[in-house]
């Protein structure tokens, strides 16, 4: 058995302990731990402890960090967005493995253990940027946890073959199913969203459906999948992307919509984008909507922004939110930490003896703290392995 013990550290910004870490486990935490004979031991020197960060909506496949700089050129429609990409991307053979295992490892150098991200799956491709993603999966399995939904970026209905190969994509291990606004983009949403939860019953795999859709269309598409997921009896499996329509529509029917949500267990993910108007936070929260906090694409034909660092995701929701009170920014660290951990189905997470040894250290004094300055990672365990120091992933990690 491999043992760890991290010395004089502040889980979440509470008084000095140590933490005796087993194998993947924390075996136990409190002060003054004994080492086990031939323990690795380490020093916090009263570091601020995190439990490893969550990515609830990312896009690995699409990205294109650390290549050559994208002019972005698109037009500002949705569909401008989606076809430009898929065209870019057939015509340059953009590579979904290389590219997907190069953010993910951004990603854990940053501290994310687990994250969730959406792969392209349509016509054109095929299956070609899961079978990449797929790979990265399993080349970081023992220290990053991934889950993989199968997306239908381009929409569900209108390029025919599209939903046989979402039942592919299932069968092959993606972990969810992907959807995209019934409405918008399929145009048909009682038959789109009857294909798509067909499927995802067919398999029983969890849903996660990005719904851009603003106002009463967007609440009306929410309505067909929030009876479907109660006639399929898929309570606790299902998620919201985006939302935008419950930060448009009035109080009452926000209401009513979240209220519905809460009792069949509907999460919500936000990226918290500055361009859109948004669900509100706290009212999703004293609604008993977990709500969970995603960067969305990362420097990709979308969009230059974004970055593999969720302490700033958390920092953007915010600020988007308008959080100043350290109690309110504890939230933001909660939509990246234990509600991302929850949203998205995540097993044995946070600070306690049993939980997985995925662990972060920084300076910070508070919570609130960590938030606002996004301070280097000192240190970053991963399944309770030391995979990096000082925001730098260790060089001899061979399967890195």
């Amino acid at each position: 058995m491999q043992s760890l013990l991290i010395r004089n550290v502040r889980p979440m910004g509470a008084s000095p302990v140590d933490v005796l870490v087993q194998d993947d486990r924390i075996a136990a935490i409190g002060a003054e731990l004994a080492a086990p004979t031939g323990a690795t031991v380490e020093e916090g020197h009263g570091a601020l402890l995190l439990p490893g960060l969550v990515e609830g909506h990312t896009h690995l496949d699409k990205t294109m960090w650390g290549m050559d700089w994208y002019r972005n050129e698109v037009g500002t429609n949705l569909i401008d967005k989606i076809e430009n990409e898929r065209a870019f991307r057939h015509a340059s053979r953009h590579d979904a493995a290389a590219q997907s295992l190069v953010l993910a490892k951004a990603f854990l150098a940053l501290g994310t253990t687990r994250l969730r991200t959406h792969v392209d799956v349509d016509t054109q491709a095929g299956l070609r940027h899961l079978e990449g993603t797929i790979r990265t999966r399993e080349a970081l399995r023992e220290l990053q946890q991934i889950q993989i939904v199968a997306f239908p970026q381009s929409g569900l209905l209108g390029r025919p073959g599209t939903a046989e190969l979402l039942d592919q994509s299932l069968a092959m291990g993606a972990d969810v199913l992907g959807g995209l606004d019934p409405c918008a983009i399929d145009g048909d949403p009682v038959k789109s969203l009857d294909v798509l939860f067909g499927i995802a019953d067919k398999h029983q795999r969890p849903v996660d459906i990005h719904l851009h859709e603003p106002g009463a269309m967007g609440a009306f598409s929410l309505d067909l999948i929030l009876q479907r997921t109660e006639a399929l009896g898929m309570q606790g499996k299902v998620a919201i992307s985006h939302g935008f329509c419950l930060g448009d529509v009035s109080e009452r029917e926000r209401e009513a919509l979240l209220a519905r949500m809460a009792k069949l267990g509907v999460v919500l993910i936000t990226s918290a984008p500055p361009s859109r108007t948004v669900p509100p936070l706290m009212a999703c929260r004293q609604a008993g909507v977990t709500v969970l906090g995603g960067n969305d694409g990362i420097r990709d034909t979308w969009s230059p922004y974004g970055n593999p660092d969720m302490l700033e995701r958390a920092m953007i929701i915010g600020l988007r939110y308008n959080l100043r009170r350290d109690d309110e920014i504890a939230v933001a660290l909660d939509t990246v930490t234990h509600s991302g951990a929850r949203g998205c189905g995540f097993e044995a997470y946070g600070l306690e003896a049993g939980c997985r040894a995925d662990l972060v250290l920084v300076d910070a004094q508070t919570v609130a703290h960590a938030v606002v300055s996004r301070p280097v990672r000192k240190l970053v365990v991963a399944g309770g392995c030391i995979v990096a120091r000082n925001g730098v992933l260790r060089a001899d990690l061979a399967f890195l």
